[in-house]
């Protein structure tokens, strides 16, 4: 830390994020914990992109969305992870102020985006099973490529208006941040200016940017549940709505942690569960979807399988 020109007040330079500090004997179990969950992460999301792109039978509307949220969870996991596992291998907590505002970007610019994609998801699969006479002209690539930039376009845009008012914050007295990343609140904890305009911003886009996608994505899967249970074939119904449900959980996992952590008043308890929260939707999440969104789907195991066999061929020819 720096003295601050004229004053007796310390003007912080950088942080020290004391992480999962309640769990001091467990350094390296958390850390092979978390690298496991990186690791399988990030091959999980980059096999679904390699599938995505090579194979002609994923060249659909459902595939296209599943591969940009793949990208999106990659970048994502990179954006917290490694820093995260960094400190807890070397012990350095330490972050720069610029680093610790551009990973708060990073990471509000993808969550953000993510809200909008999985709400773009649902209403994919809305036309697909609630229009399927009109799925095939109503979901063609121009709306498919329109739907994935304003997902981009819409994460993007509110999270670079709230880094102009971050910019300006000055950081003065303890520099000890009590979470595990760069995240709003720890920040403006820490600050010595007045946040209350922040405050307002940070209320106004969270109802906007997460709590209005989660409305249309339950909207959509109201009226995707309602048109299962009239499917005359129980093996169908019982099938659809197996996949339908599991996305339920995965949506309701991420919307439902960040409106709590992000738009709740902090009660002493939601205080304490505040890390938790944070974690399901930074760390599990990002691991569950392939599983749920992709690799459990016919289309991806077939897909698989045909890679597995050119490799093997491609082995045996070199």
């Amino acid at each position: 830390m720096e003295m601050e020109e004229g004053g007796n007040q310390t003007t912080v330079t950088e942080f020290i994020l004391l992480g999962f500090g309640d769990l001091p004997a467990l350094p390296i179990l958390l850390f092979l914990v978390l690298l496991a969950i990186y690791i399988v992460t990030m091959a999980g999301n980059l096999l679904i992109i390699a599938l995505v792109m090579t194979d002609q039978h994923l060249h659909t509307p459902m595939y296209f969305f599943l591969g940009n949220l793949s990208f999106l969870e990659s970048c994502y996991s990179s954006a917290i992870l490694p820093r995260l596992l960094a400190g807890l291998l070397t012990g350095n907590r330490t972050i720069s102020v610029v680093g610790c505002m551009t990973q708060f970007f990073f990471f509000c610019f993808l969550a953000t985006t993510e809200c909008y994609l999985l709400a773009a998801m649902a209403y994919d699969r809305y036309l697909a099973i609630c229009k399927p006479l009109h799925y095939g002209t109503r979901m063609n690539g121009r709306l498919c490529l329109q739907l994935a930039a304003g997902c981009w376009i819409s994460g993007f845009l509110p999270c670079t208006l709230m880094m102009s008012f971050m910019s300006q914050l000055v950081f003065c007295g303890s520099n000890e941040m009590d979470h595990f990343f760069c995240d709003y609140a720890p920040m403006l904890k820490l600050s010595c200016s007045d946040t209350s305009l922040l405050t307002l911003v940070l209320y106004v886009f969270s109802f906007l940017d997460a709590v209005s996608p989660f409305l249309l994505t339950v909207t959509s899967y109201v009226c995707v549940i309602n048109t299962i249970l009239r499917i005359p074939s129980s093996t169908g119904r019982q099938k659809t709505f197996s996949t339908c449900s599991s996305h339920l959980i995965i949506v309701a996992l991420f919307y439902g942690t960040i409106m709590i952590v992000y738009m709740l008043p902090k009660s002493n308890t939601l205080k304490a569960l505040n890390k938790v929260f944070s974690v399901i939707y930074t760390v599990l999440t990002p691991l569950a979807n392939p599983l749920i969104y992709s690799l459990r789907n016919r289309e991806v195991k077939e897909a698989l399988q045909n890679m597995g066999r050119k490799c093997m061929a491609f082995i045996k020819i070199t």
